[in-house]
């Protein structure tokens, strides 16, 4: 697997691209900004952009979306839930005092169960609401792209609109805790750490006293 991290725009986004070694095609996962560092990092490498593919739709992981899409031509894909958190993406972003334009809707809408394909590699979508309703993680041999799902040490916020606290960490449980422990985790923003170093460090993962989960 092909691997390049890039922290982008004004909000410090992970925006990732990878892909496949033998054919050099790539997929770019939530381009928060800096829609020309990515393109130039992709032409650096020598890699055929097939796919954009967000963990969600909240501004700060699409401010470059829509340059990047026509820099390459790329198809855009998304999860259909968060169609509506795309189209009002201007107005988030003016909330936290942005300006930005509404990208055009998803060439792809994706559901659980799907995978967006870079050659022989592949991510198979994971859908982990919570942070919003069409969150997803994007799961590859021993990797797993999470966006603001989970986080090194914390949890996505649950406090936007589509956010649910209960749903979120119900979404962890069965999507994510059920990995293997060595499995590389690669948040949205902060430093990557494994599913096994969050089920043991993670306070928001801890399980209660009473051996039950707090959700």
């Amino acid at each position: 697997m092909i691997l390049e991290t890039l922290v982008v725009g004004p909000l410090a986004v992970n925006c990732y691209l990878v892909g496949d070694e033998q054919t050099r095609e790539a997929i770019v996962i939530d381009p928060g900004g800096d829609a020309r560092a990515i393109f130039e990092t992709l032409k650096r490498e020598k890699l055929k952009l097939v796919a954009i593919a967000n963990t969600h739709a909240h501004f700060d992981h699409v401010i470059a979306l829509t340059e990047l899409r026509a820099l390459t031509g790329a198809p855009f894909c998304l999860h259909a839930d968060d169609a509506p958190l795309l189209a009002a993406a201007h107005q988030s972003a003016a909330l936290f005092g942005f300006r930005l334009a509404s990208p055009q809707p998803a060439d792809r809408w994706l559901r659980a169960g799907d995978a967006v394909q870079a050659g022989a590699f592949a991510l198979r979508v994971l859908h982990t609401p919570g942070h919003s309703p069409g969150g997803i993680c994007l799961l590859g041999e021993r990797a797993v792209f999470v966006g603001d799902t989970l986080f090194a040490g914390g949890i996505g916020r649950t406090d936007l609109p589509g956010g649910d606290y209960a749903t979120l960490m119900a979404s962890i449980r069965a999507q994510l805790l059920t990995l293997p422990d060595a499995t590389l985790v690669y948040p949205g923003h902060g430093e990557p750490t494994t599913i096994g170093e969050e089920r043991q460090l993670n306070p928001f993962l801890r399980p209660l006293a009473t051996g039950r989960w707090d959700v």
